[in-house]
């Protein structure tokens, strides 16, 4: 009988979720939910100087505002210490680590000498077979793997195809540091087998340590899991990465109006393909998702990709689900506050009123916010330039009667006051635009907004005719 799938995501907590990091969580998650496992989350928390709390939460909080969900609970590499070092001192007992009592001052010189004869392997093994009876008065030691002199070590790489390393060329890692704390390598080993973790998915960057940790695994005796190491994440221009690219934080394109769904939706896609097809429901990513349909070379980040893909989502998000988001981006914008400060049942229910107009518009939950302003704005309005260039002695005037002529509507709709608008502009002799953009500047302060007269219908005759008697001139 197969084992199950069992993926892991172990982010380091020094800093927030970044987008790589997203997309690595993402691809644990779907490939354990397609093949009914499970995806672990483990905290790789042993760098305690650059470990925070708020880092930790801000990773949780990401994950969870992803809609990626990890099994049982959360697993803290730090509170392992005493197992780790217990693994390094089995492998003393079994004459397959050592003892090194090399400071820093030699570790230097050798470095410096392999570097300057073009070597790779930096440490020259000179404790590997020393007796401890050799070991200098007061120097703790730290504990080397016996990796092999000799032979290949080789990852059959489920994305990066056949890699073979010469063992002549790989050191022996530091399994244990001289003040007894576990290495990364040692500790990500340990882990992931203590786990029951089966497939390990991650970024190339890390292809390098799946040698050293390989070397690890068979020194141990344990099954080596499946590797997959996906390429990173590079600029538009094919550069590495960079904040102007959007290497940021997951909290960042919240703050951005950006909708779950449609992140979710453009990562997968980030050097994943399954044909032509670029709009996935979770349902049919799980469905559609593979290992071997990862591409071996970087994907480009493209904001304006995932504003259309964003966009995309909006416009066919239910209106009550995009004003519940509409509420929650609120908390994580500048002025969110004086919105929030005024959402009450009242302009709920406008706003909700006012979906269908408002969406068909914004790429963005944060253009969703500038497009509903009117129903949040203060009387008297505070006017756009171009709003407030239009307010000529004319266009007041026009107000004032247009103002009169809408106050004989009872039955308050979008068709009844465009039918009195539209009477009142041919009997006025103009046409409907040069009634409709003063309208629109009197009763929202701004030149553009959506459709004036759903305007009206949404903010209702009470309102509509106390804003248009803020602007007019009798």
């Amino acid at each position: 009988m197969t084992a199950p799938v069992v993926t892991r995501f172990a982010p380091s907590p020094t800093g927030f979720l970044h987008i790589g990091g997203a997309r690595t969580a993402l691809f644990n998650w779907l490939y354990a939910r397609k093949l009914g496992g499970k995806m672990l989350l483990r905290i790789e928390d042993t760098d305690r100087e650059r470990s925070t709390e708020p880092a930790i939460a801000a990773i949780l909080d990401g994950l969870k505002w992803l809609g990626i969900a990890w099994d049982d609970d959360t697993v803290y590499q730090f509170a392992r210490a005493d197992r780790h070092r217990e693994v390094a001192l089995q492998l003393i007992a079994e004459g397959k680590a050592y003892y090194c009592y090399a400071n820093a001052d030699e570790l230097k010189e050798m470095r410096e000498k392999a570097r300057a004869e073009g070597k790779s392997k930096l440490y020259d093994g000179r404790w590997r077979e020393r007796a401890a009876s050799e070991a200098p008065a007061g120097v703790k030691p730290a504990i080397r793997l016996k990796a092999p002199l000799d032979g290949e070590t080789v990852i059959d790489d489920q994305v990066q195809g056949r890699v073979v390393w010469q063992n002549e060329n790989l050191d022996d890692l530091v399994l244990l540091r001289g003040d007894g704390n576990p290495t990364y390598m040692l500790a990500v080993v340990v882990d992931d087998h203590d786990m029951g973790v089966t497939h390990v998915i991650r970024g190339d960057d890390h292809l390098i340590n799946a040698a050293r940790q390989k070397q690890i695994y068979d020194a141990l005796g344990w099954t080596l899991p499946s590797m997959s190491h996906i390429p990173l994440i590079h600029g538009p221009d094919g550069s590495k990465l960079s904040k102007r690219h959007g290497a940021l934080g997951v909290d960042a394109y919240r703050a951005m109006g950006y909708v779950p769904a449609a992140l979710r939706n453009y990562l997968v896609r980030l050097g994943w393909s399954h044909g032509d097809q670029e709009i996935f429901s979770t349902e049919e990513m799980i469905d559609a998702f593979d290992l071997s349909s990862i591409g071996r070379s970087a994907a480009r980040f493209d904001f304006a990709k995932l504003e259309n893909l964003n966009g995309h989502y909006i416009r066919h998000a239910d209106d009550q689900s995009l004003v519940t988001m509409f509420e929650d981006v609120l908390n994580y914008v500048p002025h969110g506050d004086d919105v929030k400060a005024k959402l009450n049942d009242t302009t709920r229910a406008q706003l909700l009123r006012a979906m269908p107009q408002l969406k068909e518009r914004a790429k963005t939950l944060i253009e969703l916010i500038d497009s509903a302003y009117y129903i949040f704005a203060d009387r008297p309005l505070t006017m756009e330039p171009k709003a407030s260039a239009l307010l000529t002695p004319e266009t007041r005037a026009l107000i004032g009667q247009l103002r009169v002529a809408l106050e004989t509507v009872t039955d308050w709709s979008a068709a009844t006051t465009e039918e009195a608008t539209r009477a009142f502009a041919e009997q006025a002799g103009v046409k409907l635009g040069a009634v409709a953009q003063p309208l629109r500047v009197a009763l929202t302060g701004k030149t553009t907004s959506p459709g004036i007269f759903d305007v009206l219908a949404v903010l209702g005759r009470q309102e509509c005719l106390a804003r248009l008697a803020d602007q007019a001139s009798v």
